[in-house]
């Protein structure tokens, strides 16, 4: 039987304008950075995204080398969109990256334009698609002008083969150099995406500000800390988590006093109701500068769990005065590499 999209997949999502652009991306967006690639069944990725969308989720992130093995989570999606969205292309905002390894050789990461731009012809084939909403430059590459990287994609915009072009873990300064390369060749900037969340805060002295200046967004990466704001090491470290498999999260991470800020936090989250991951995306698109926070999904439920984070009352002053006692740098910034490189 055909999928046929829920009727009513709008009513009740949040959408919010992507900097000084005339797009929209709903309030949570998902990531198939996990559970998508070629080691897990095919049912479970399209089972997700095809709920994801009847809640109204039409923002769907990829990048080149998301799996495992690397592309297999653009393989997946490209057969997902045959299978169930193609005829729902124009209400999906469809996003890809290059920047980290990819293939052997030199030619195989970072930011040259050779790189860039092989990288985006390989998605498209991946993923069955003429074009992109939204190609990015993963991480910033200190060896490669940033002219070059910029360079690239403008050409990918001006071949048609992407509609907007974003940056990734890109430090403020940097995010202005390339916003100013960018709009000179009349390919603005339109969106950032940087890791953020409750542990890992550091887009809040400068980067916001940055982004608001120049008119980009900022969608959220990583805003459960990995995972580590759920409720999974509450109570120690389960054999089927990320931290046992060494997936993005060490067990180093998850020491006495980062996991006295969880539980502290989660003793918040239930005075309100929610759960911690729920409490966790709440205070993460709480600064209508962040356009929206990017989520990863193991099953529909949690899929359906997370996204009810949007149904909260906003947060009160007290709230996140009592959150700023616990919220605070845990040493989980995975990217600080590319984000302080200058």
């Amino acid at each position: 039987m055909s999928y046929l999209a829920d009727s009513a997949r709008y009513d009740q999502m949040t959408y919010r304008r992507t900097g000084r652009s005339g797009l929209k991306l709903p309030a949570i967006s998902l990531g198939l950075w996990h559970n998508f690639g070629g080691d897990r069944p095919y049912e479970l990725g399209r089972g997700i995204a095809r709920r994801a969308f009847d809640l109204g989720v039409t923002h769907f992130d990829l990048a080149n080398n998301y799996g495992p093995p690397y592309g297999s989570a653009e393989v997946t999606f490209g057969q997902i969109l045959k299978d169930d969205l193609r005829p729902y292309r124009d209400e999906l905002v469809i996003s890809t990256k290059a920047g980290y390894d990819m293939w052997a050789g030199p030619y195989g990461e970072w930011g040259s334009r050779k790189y860039l731009l092989s990288s985006l012809d390989q998605s498209l084939t991946r993923m069955g698609l003429d074009y992109v909403d939204i190609f990015y430059s993963h991480r910033f590459d200190p060896e490669t002008p940033l002219e070059e990287t910029m360079g690239a994609l403008v050409s990918a915009v001006q071949q048609g083969k992407a509609l907007y072009v974003g940056i990734s873990s890109y430090s403020p300064a940097k995010t202005r150099e390339a916003a100013e390369l960018l709009r000179s060749a009349g390919v603005p900037l339109l969106i950032h995406q940087p890791s953020y969340s409750m542990l890992n805060r550091w887009i809040e002295p400068e980067l916001l500000d940055t982004l608001e200046e120049v008119g980009a967004g900022c969608i959220a990466f990583s805003p459960l800390a990995q995972g580590m704001l759920t409720d999974r090491y509450l109570n120690g470290v389960p054999a089927d988590s990320r931290a046992a498999q060494n997936k993005s999260l060490s067990t180093d991470l998850l020491s006495d006093e980062n996991l006295a800020r969880i539980r502290a936090l989660n003793d918040i989250a239930a005075s309100r109701g929610q759960s911690l991951a729920q409490l966790a995306l709440t205070w993460t698109i709480r600064d209508s500068r962040v356009t929206s926070a990017l989520i990863g999904a193991s099953s529909v439920d949690q899929l359906e769990q997370n996204l009810a984070a949007l149904q909260a009352p906003p947060l009160t002053d007290d709230e996140l005065a009592e959150i700023d006692k616990h919220a605070v740098e845990s040493g989980i910034d995975l990217w600080a590499t590319s984000s302080q490189s200058e």
